[in-house]
């Protein structure tokens, strides 16, 4: 990786011979760079033997890292050192797949989270716990290319550590994924997404089923979940004075109505501000259509009422 944490070509002008600062493991060695900040480079075998003064062969030097400084820099060069190379090498290949797929760069920080994520996940299962995740289908719906490059990233990792890694690993990949190619605080994509999925059990339980997350009729209801969602965080809910077609779902669909009645509680108690009319309707009008897709699948000849 370069000095955006992205990566270089084994050997290349960047990695040009310089003097030792500290060998962290037979893998890690920590260099100075020109302008005096710490470089991490990673190669199998690079600090084998090596001195503090001794040159480094730019041909072993495979990835490298800028440190943050401070505290988070300290706690970065632990990780490096601590965690398997293996895993390193993998997770560092894994990113730079990801970033191919996407067609674009997702800096360091992303793969220092999932190293450490993959050391924590590994440590887990050899002790035969299993860490528990939904499976979010919302994500495919959402966000298709970071879901598959997070898919791209779980199968690459797996492959190259010979582990097999639990199926909602993709999960947790995707929201580091989406966090790192936001300029949002960590853990903003995490929290709109749980409270999507949060939604969606809402109207699982309101219909007493659990719906069909392959349909059209669901991913246009997610759609509309998230960007309710995120005009409620924008302050730009839909709004208009005429309720006449609010009013005439609500009499018309009242099982439906009771629901969005529900998705609104929720939405109020999670976020303190109140649907409107209008926004509501949209949601009585997507449960009815799951609703009616519910009814038609358990009984193709039913009339939905």
């Amino acid at each position: 990786m370069g000095r955006d944490g992205h990566s270089t070509a084994r050997g290349a002008a960047v990695h040009r011979s310089t003097d030792v600062h500290k060998v962290l493991n037979n893998n890690v060695v920590i260099s100075i760079d020109v302008d005096g900040g710490e470089r991490v480079l990673m190669g199998r075998g690079l600090g084998f033997g090596l001195k503090p003064t001794d040159e480094i062969d730019p041909a072993k030097v495979e990835k490298t890292f800028i440190l943050d400084t401070g505290a988070e820099g300290e706690r970065e060069r632990r990780l490096l050192t601590d965690v398997p190379y293996p895993i390193i090498e993998a997770v560092t290949r894994a990113v730079d797949e990801a970033e191919r797929i996407l067609g674009r760069h997702l800096g360091r920080r992303l793969a220092i989270a999932v190293i450490d994520h993959i050391q924590f996940v590994l440590e887990r299962l050899d002790k035969g716990v299993r860490i528990p995740a939904t499976s979010m289908p919302e994500l495919r719906v959402l966000h298709p290319q970071e879901f598959a490059a997070a898919e791209a990233m779980a199968d690459s990792i797996g492959a190259s550590l010979r582990r097999e890694l639990p199926a909602e690993e993709a999960v947790f990949l995707s929201m580091h994924v989406l966090n790192a190619t936001r300029d949002e605080p960590n853990g903003t994509a995490a929290l709109l997404f749980r409270r999507v999925q949060h939604v969606a059990q809402t109207v699982e339980n309101g219909l007493g089923v659990t719906l069909d997350t392959g349909s059209h009729d669901y991913a246009r209801f997610i759609l509309h979940v998230q960007f309710l969602l995120q005009r409620l965080v924008e302050r730009s809910m839909l709004a208009s004075g005429d309720t006449s077609f609010f009013e005439f779902a609500k009499h018309s669909y009242p099982r439906s109505y009771a629901i969005a009645e529900d998705v609104k509680a929720y939405v109020r108690e999670a976020t303190g501000s109140d649907l409107t009319d209008e926004e509501l309707l949209y949601v009585i009008v997507h449960v009815e259509r799951l609703r009616s897709q519910i009814a038609r699948r358990s009984d193709p000849g039913s009339v939905v009422t």
